[in-house]
């Protein structure tokens, strides 16, 4: 079979509000993770590792943040013919609206998906923890001979009903898709299992085409692919699910990376995916040199421990520190620190992500909490102990994370 040539379209204009506060100046998938990445890296690096490099990026709500990082961390990354990581804001092409739902965005682009004349077009979200290998997804739907293929999951039933579900046959053909089942379907192989949509597809060129132009002439659609645009195509047959749990990731020597899925779109979730990382063997390997996930490089220094002056050892215990950190006679713990980070002598953080250039103040003590960027917490302030300045600085969860907003200003 001929290569396919494929356009990926990444939606990247997530309000992601149960993320509050730290979308309160930035739209989700450039919500810092990791120490030293951006939740949209996932995406992008998935479709590069996967040699697909012809990405339109479209953005609409609070871009700046992500403006910025793509210029910086991928408009170099592509080179060669059709090949590119291009951000595209919401500019009414079709008319007096903004983005109107996912299939609308797509729809009011269609001239670039034109200009470029693919076989298929990936669409995929910006928002989630995962590692795959977007051509073997490709390679799927074209054997399957489908007109459009769904990422799926392997999830409990019991957990299914708040995604999209597809229930299907035998060859993996889907039969029906339901937004947020009360009573999900099961699978043929395993009926405590359904098939959860992870919101990423594969379509062919033409049918997605026609698919678009004939949503954006009902007054009754929400212009979304999950909701309108896959149901459609599930009704006329075409429809296909590729079993995220078959996906192979070359270098994979956990079993646990293997299908692998984050949706970090709670605190507690953002919370958890992030010191799962720490561990001694996490679920999410980022140490795979075969399939990396890329970001921005910046010339920071190393991170450094020293030693103050009452001869206090600066330390850190089963965490992650980006460049720049400098621990000076203090103590963290499970913890993942971003870059330029500084624990001055006798602060202690415990459980907690420190995200780019935090200053945490002499003998000032934190624990469980998320602190964006830029932020100083002042010397002898507790964070995360139920005081009353927990509220003051932030937001607390509803599991105790005191979660505190970035400087407003900086990206």
């Amino acid at each position: 079979m001929v290569r396919a040539r494929v356009l990926a379209f990444v939606m990247a204009g997530g309000r992601g509000e149960r993320l509050d506060p730290l979308t309160r100046y930035r739209t989700k998938p450039a919500v810092p993770f990791g120490g030293r990445y951006r939740l949209i890296d996932f995406v992008l690096s998935n479709l590069v590792n996967s040699d697909v490099t012809a990405i339109n990026v479209l953005t609409q709500y609070k871009a700046q943040s992500i403006l910025e990082h793509l210029q910086h961390a991928w408009a170099h990354r592509v080179v060669g013919r059709d090949s590119f990581i291009t951000a595209v804001p919401a500019q009414m092409q079709m008319g007096d609206t903004w983005y109107q739902g996912t299939a609308d965005a797509v729809f009011q682009n269609l001239d670039r998906l034109r200009q470029f004349r693919p076989d298929v077009v990936a669409v995929f979200g910006a928002d989630h923890v995962y590692k795959m290998n977007v051509r073997q997804m490709i390679d799927d739907h074209r054997h399957s001979g489908a007109k459009v293929t769904v990422a799926c999951l392997r999830v409990p039933r019991g957990e299914a009903t708040a995604f999209g579900v597809a229930s299907v046959d035998t060859a993996n053909r889907i039969l029906t898709f339901v937004e947020k089942p009360a009573d999900p379907p099961g699978l043929p192989d395993a009926p405590e299992m359904a098939f959860a949509s992870m919101g990423n597809y594969i379509f062919d060129a033409a049918a997605l085409i026609q698919a678009l132009e004939h949503d954006a002439g009902l007054a009754d659609s929400a212009h979304d692919f999950g909701r309108d645009i896959v149901p459609r195509m599930v009704a006329d047959g075409v429809a296909h699910a590729h079993d995220f749990s078959q996906n192979i990731i070359p270098g994979s020597s956990n079993e646990t990376e293997q299908g692998y899925w984050r949706d970090v779109g709670t605190i507690e979730a953002f919370f958890e995916a992030n010191l799962d990382l720490k561990n001694v063997i996490p679920q999410l390997n980022l140490y795979n040199r075969e399939w990396p996930i890329h970001s921005a490089t910046f010339d920071d220094p190393p991170a450094k421990f020293v030693f103050d002056e009452p001869g206090r050892r600066g330390e850190a215990v089963q965490s992650i520190l980006s460049p720049g950190c400098i621990v000076s006679g203090a103590y963290a713990k499970d913890c993942v620190f971003g870059r330029n980070v500084y624990l001055h002598s006798g602060a202690e953080v415990h459980e907690s992500i420190l995200m780019d250039d935090v200053d945490i103040g002499r003998g000032a003590r934190v624990r469980r909490a998320i602190i964006d960027k830029n932020v100083q917490i002042p010397p002898g302030t507790r964070v995360g102990y139920g005081d009353a300045i927990d509220r003051e600085l932030g937001v607390v969860s509803d599991t105790g994370i005191v979660v505190i907003p970035k400087v407003t200003g900086l990206t």
